[in-house]
């Protein structure tokens, strides 16, 4: 079997900056197996797949007695076909889409995830450049985060992602310790947890101990002060999903953009992410959505042979 596949520089202006993602656009699904197995041997944070659902006339699950997973944070559909029964519910909806959508689904080199912001980018930019260049509403289902719509305009690409304001949790043992700090101005949890710092420099200077991090009980951590050089800073580990460090992570914001316009109280927000490669994502509030601008580079398009 022969599969496109292209690495997108996501939230980058040039090649070797921003977040790399695989994107691998199906003509139907693939065995879960082998999409890991890709996923694995591509060796990036992210290697999305997708699907074409069609339009208001084709929603997901046309034929009959499709089934619909609800996943754990970490949980694969092997481990959920094994755990429990399949649940058996209702395609996601399309209406108010108007034009295409596509299902998509995300892969680490350890797991499925449930909602990636950079490698989502770069799926727009292959469905834009590639695919189907007339639209400029890219819609996306999920099986957990929702629908997903990204708008390419004039070479900008703005993702519209679920707002997921961090709450109040136990701080678990290691957590600080992993990250070489004694204390935090804040520590709190979505799907990661989120630990504020006093500043800038004191974000920059975090160097983790990814053993440790591995043993904590969530995906990833993330860190993230008010900033000099941009309204906020922030550095994304996720060692227990195979990434050390993630270069520029757009889920993370779901959590960054309402926790810090609530605390500078604005809605506009420059959120730089201060990894060794770096990004910079233009971000706003809206309502219960969150809005993550940027650009994407193209850097390699080829075929993989499976």
């Amino acid at each position: 079997m022969t599969l496109p596949i292209y690495q997108i520089d996501a939230f980058a202006e040039d090649i070797f900056t921003g977040n790399p993602a695989a994107v691998i656009p199906l003509d139907h699904w693939i065995d879960e197996y082998l999409m890991q197995k890709i996923a694995m041997e591509n060796n990036l944070s992210e290697t999305v797949f997708f699907v074409k659902n069609g339009s208001l006339n084709r929603l997901v699950g046309d034929l009959p007695n499709t089934q619909y997973l609800l996943l754990g944070e970490t949980e694969t559909y092997t481990d959920a076909l094994q755990s429990r029964p399949t649940q058996h519910s209702e395609a996601p909806s399309s209406e108010g889409f108007g034009e295409a959508t596509y299902h998509i689904r995300w892969f680490t080199p350890e797991y499925e995830i449930d909602l990636c912001g950079h490698a989502t980018l770069a799926s727009a930019y292959v469905i834009k450049n590639f695919i189907e260049p007339h639209l400029q509403n890219i819609h996306f289902t999920t099986e957990k985060a929702g629908p997903l719509k990204v708008i390419a305009k004039d070479g900008i690409y703005t993702l519209d992602f679920p707002s997921r304001m961090p709450l109040a949790c136990e701080v678990p043992d290691g957590l600080l310790k992993s990250l070489g700090l004694d204390i935090a101005v804040e520590v709190l949890k979505s799907r990661d947890y989120f630990v504020v710092l006093p500043n800038e420099e004191s974000v920059k200077n975090i160097q983790p101990d990814y053993n440790l991090m591995k043993e904590l009980d969530t995906i990833g951590v993330i860190v993230t002060a008010k900033g000099q050089s941009a309204d906020v800073v922030s550095r994304c580990f996720y060692p227990g999903a195979g990434i050390p460090e993630d270069p520029v992570t757009g889920s993370a914001h779901c959590n960054i953009v309402p926790y810090w316009s609530e605390k500078l109280n604005k809605n506009k927000l420059t959120c730089l992410q201060a990894s060794p490669r770096g990004g910079v994502l233009e971000c706003e509030l809206k309502e219960n959505r969150v809005l993550m601008s940027g650009k994407c580079v193209l850097f390699l398009e080829g075929k993989i042979y499976v």
